[in-house]
């Protein structure tokens, strides 16, 4: 399956939420979901009741989609998460949170996820002094993020960080902005992922 290259805000559309996907836009009044609330399409507007099979598929959709990956990869991550030790659906998330992509836009360095996917493919970041091109990279805690010093100039890194008190910084990362670093306090709980998100459904989905 290809990854998606379409319009994003027809994805939150889709999901009736905001899932952030085109940064500082989901803030404003510009932001689709908030100009129309009702899914894409001829048919959006008209009232349908999900199964419990729909509203599992539709969750597990728009997790994946938050993360911006394809099937192949979200279900990798799910049966990494069922070998790993804790409840499944918490395993995955934390997973997904410690993606060096989402670390990236975490820590304010992008606006958004795919923003930092095509920053780091491009060589801008290092993990403990270490180049690292892979969006999958995945890192830990005592980790530290840092922008190489040749990429300081990039202007969507400097744009994002004079703005990064408008998203927050999640209390598992701290970041030193002046210095273009951060580190990872630790793996987040469930709790410190502030997300609307229902995993168990996601979990019900895969055990059928």
């Amino acid at each position: 399956m290809a990854r998606y290259t379409g319009a994003l805000c027809r994805i939150c559309r889709r999901e009736g939420e905001k899932l952030f996907l085109k940064g500082d836009r989901c803030y404003t009044e510009k932001c689709a979901v908030e100009r129309r609330k009702y899914p894409p399409g001829h048919h959006g507007q008209g009232y349908r009741k999900l199964s419990d099979y729909g509203l599992q598929l539709r969750e597990k959709q728009k997790v994946r989609k938050t993360y911006g990956l394809v099937e192949r990869q979200f279900r990798r991550y799910f049966h990494d998460a069922e070998k790993s030790k804790g409840i499944t659906g918490e395993m995955l998330l934390q997973l997904l949170e410690s993606r060096l992509d989402n670390v990236v836009y975490r820590m304010g360095f992008t606006s958004n996820r795919r923003k930092a996917r095509q920053l780091i493919s491009h060589g801008h970041f290092r993990v403990n002094g270490k180049k690292v091109n892979l969006p999958s990279y995945i890192v830990k805690g005592g980790d530290l993020v840092e922008v190489n010093e040749a990429s300081r100039d990039i202007p969507e890194i400097i744009d994002s960080l004079s703005r990064v008190e408008h998203k927050g910084i999640p209390a598992w990362v701290e970041v030193d902005s002046a210095n273009f670093k951060g580190k990872i306090l630790h793996v987040p709980s469930r709790d410190e992922i502030q997300l609307p998100l229902q995993e168990q459904l996601i979990v019900e989905l895969y055990s059928k």
